[in-house]
């Protein structure tokens, strides 16, 4: 049984974690998606995955293959996680919104060997496969027959073959597990190389944070190419022997619903969920339902959210108590026991059981406890931090300084060690829970004919999070509007960087050296000349 206060050599994998849950609780529902209600066992999912590991064998897969998938939330998503450790290869799993320069990117660069995809998604990439000289193979799933299947690809569904004997191949602790991508600011988003032992280790930290208990279900909307599900729900429910509940996305006008008919005791919301959840009427099921949610888990709470949270909904626990990005997690958090005494706004204590944390200034000196400062972090044990960019020792040089990762991030301890997040340091964007690179945001804008120079910034959000802004210099004598741009961006970047706001200027802020003044852009938020998505008649599927 895999516990919190393991020893400093104490390592594990992924699979070792899922094989001993396998083996504890063959006959109890593991998975439960409720968009069409089915089950499956632990037992009946370890046998799925061991047709599907055998079928990437039979393939052609072979240890350290990387396997791309651009893939919705269903069962195949699940599989795949696992099936690709049983077949002992890499797992990259690519945001479903990605297209363009934001899908060719982590595809070229992980050379992946073959991609497992929806139907639809495959227009994607056709248009970008001529600049994919690793990828020798599509497999795309289809709710259809395999002859909605375009010919040059193969069905998701023959790599399920008749063999559901374990695979041979037995992955090492600090074996890359999966290649995570993460927006960058002054480059295309870099791939966050995953050991196995580092995954591992978030199940376990997850597992002390959440107090499991024998019939627990665990709901999350999330995506299923996020960690976030993978980790928080779906293996945090594997190693604790509970059952993970699924819904494609989020909504709120069927979230208690759904909570009501899944039987969910933990949940997973993030972002603009809390307070709109927060803020909804009253219904028959959210009144049913109360006091049925033992946690509430995702970004920090304010004081009154958790007020209204604990108060109307009857949550114990509410609020993530935890702070970690791809490159290093988890760097604070608390136990459960402890969860209930955390001060609003903080993310719980440093995780000082895995990382050297401290707080610097400029001149990497320590602040004084209550100061804001960079948080950096070293690990005390191995693969509890990322193994480096996928294919980029460069910036993996540059973020790792004197042994310490540098995060970018500014927080603060108290005198109790409790961390609170102030701000970010880098010029990145976070919307709807994504990470989103301005480099790529704006590499795609100055595609546009009319468009001669551009920044893409944050703005803060009434919601939580940022809202994205474009300021642009058009070219001489266009006539481009803010509508057509914004109409442009829809057909162009994922839904979830689509700009909120937007504003033409005659010259953007600069240095001496020509370096855009992004602070400046971001202090100087919305201007009487900006324009605004949402007041407008534009209108997108936001999926």
């Amino acid at each position: 049984m895999y516990d919190a206060s393991w020893e400093l050599d104490n390592t594990t994998t992924i699979l070792k974690i899922w094989r001993e849950a396998a083996e504890r609780s063959p006959a109890l529902t593991f998975l439960h998606f409720l968009s069409d209600d089915t089950k499956y066992t632990y037992k009946e999912f370890d046998l799925l995955t061991n047709r599907l590991a055998n079928g990437l064998l039979a393939a052609g897969i072979v240890k350290g293959d990387r396997i791309a998938t651009l893939l919705d939330s269903h069962i195949d998503s699940i599989a795949l996680f696992i099936a690709a450790f049983k077949a002992g290869a890499t797992y990259v799993p690519i945001n479903t919104a990605n297209k363009g320069e934001f899908l060719r990117n982590p595809m070229a660069n992980s050379g992946a060997r073959i991609v497992i995809a929806e139907v639809r998604y495959y227009e994607r990439l056709e248009a970008i496969k001529d600049k994919l000289p690793d990828l020798e193979q599509a497999y795309l799933r289809s709710d259809g027959s395999p002859s909605a299947v375009p010919a040059e690809t193969l069905p998701l569904s023959g790599l399920y073959i008749d063999n559901d004997q374990p695979a041979s191949i037995e992955p090492e602790p600090g074996d890359i597990a999966g290649i995570i991508y993460t927006g960058g600011t002054t480059g295309p988003s870099k791939g966050c190389s995953l050991s196995h032992n580092y995954i591992a280790n978030q199940i376990i930290r997850t597992k002390s944070m959440c107090d499991p208990r024998p019939g627990d279900v665990n709901w999350t909307c999330l995506p299923l190419f996020h960690l976030n599900a993978l980790v928080v729900t779906v293996m945090y429910s594997a190693i604790s022997n509970t059952t993970a509940a699924v819904t494609p996305r989020f909504s709120l006008s069927s979230f208690w619903a759904d909570i009501e008919k899944s039987g969910a005791k933990t949940a997973s919301v993030l972002g603009a969920m809390v307070p709109l959840i927060a803020q909804q009427e009253d219904s028959e099921p959210m009144k049913r339902c109360k006091g049925q949610l033992r946690m509430a888990r995702g970004a920090p709470f304010s004081g009154e959210l958790q007020d209204i949270w604990r108060n109307r909904f009857g949550v114990e626990i509410v609020g993530a108590h935890v702070y970690g990005l791809t490159e290093a997690s988890f760097i604070s958090m608390l136990e459960y026991h402890e969860a209930a005494d955390a001060p609003p706004g903080s993310s719980g204590k440093a995780n000082r059981r895995d990382f050297e944390v401290m707080i610097v200034d400029d001149d990497f000196k320590p602040v004084a406890t209550g100061e804001g400062g960079e948080v950096v972090v070293r690990p005390r044990r191995p693969n509890v931090m990322f193994s480096g960019y996928w294919g980029r020792p460069q910036e993996t040089l540059d973020v790792l300084s004197g042994l310490w990762m540098h995060t970018g991030d500014i927080g603060r301890l108290d005198e109790n060690d409790f961390f609170y997040f102030v701000d970010r340091k880098k010029d990145y964007l976070r919307r709807r829970g994504e990470n989103i690179s301005s480099y790529e945001m704006e590499t795609t804008f100055n595609q546009h004919d009319d468009i001669h120079e551009v920044a893409v910034h944050a703005v803060p959000s009434e919601f939580s999070e940022d809202d994205v802004k474009i300021t642009a210099v058009k070219t001489p004598g266009s006539r481009l509007t803010e509508r057509e741009l914004a109409v442009w961006a829809i057909e162009n970047v994922p839904y979830y960087a689509v700009p909120r706001y937007i504003e033409f200027r005659d010259e953007l802020p600069k240095s001496p050296v020509g370096r855009i003044f992004k602070n400046q852009l971001r202090d100087e938020g919305c201007t009487a000349g900006t324009w605004d998505l949402e007041t407008s008649d534009v209108t997108y599927t936001k999926k």
